[in-house]
């Protein structure tokens, strides 16, 4: 089960939830990029790379059992917030089509870099899956 948080008198966010209630088994997702399943990176396209991290952490997801309505924390880390702020759409479009559930608590954070070099985005993703 999970329930997005919102206090009173808050307006309801964007894209994203506040907070998440859930209870279930976790599902701790390492930092995912936008690599393909042989490690290899098919574009350079900010949105592209975002998109198929966000399919990456449905595989491991997956392999959990889970689904993604169980998807209850995600942390982006990119490495330019503009190209981020100007991908959104695509990558709104995409998430509504992979995830559907904008109930989800988020955080985006811009960093220097990761560790490989062609990454420009790297997501992190927690999931509790009911019992």
């Amino acid at each position: 089960m999970k329930k997005a948080l919102l206090p009173a008198g808050w307006i309801k966010p964007r894209g994203y939830a506040n907070g998440v209630a859930a209870t279930g088994t976790q599902v701790f997702i390492a930092g995912q990029i936008g690599w393909d399943e042989q490690a290899q990176f098919q574009t350079t396209d900010f949105a592209q790379q975002a998109i198929q991290a966000l399919k990456n952490i449905l595989a491991v997801l997956h392999e959990a059992g889970g689904k993604p309505e169980h998807l209850v924390r995600l942390t982006w880390y990119v490495t330019d917030k503009r190209e981020y702020l100007a991908s959104l759409k695509d990558i709104g479009r995409a998430f509504r089509e992979l995830i559907g559930d904008y109930d989800i608590a988020m955080s985006a954070i811009q960093v220097v870099a990761l560790i490989e070099d062609e990454a420009k985005v790297e997501i992190e993703a927690t999931a509790v899956i009911p019992q």
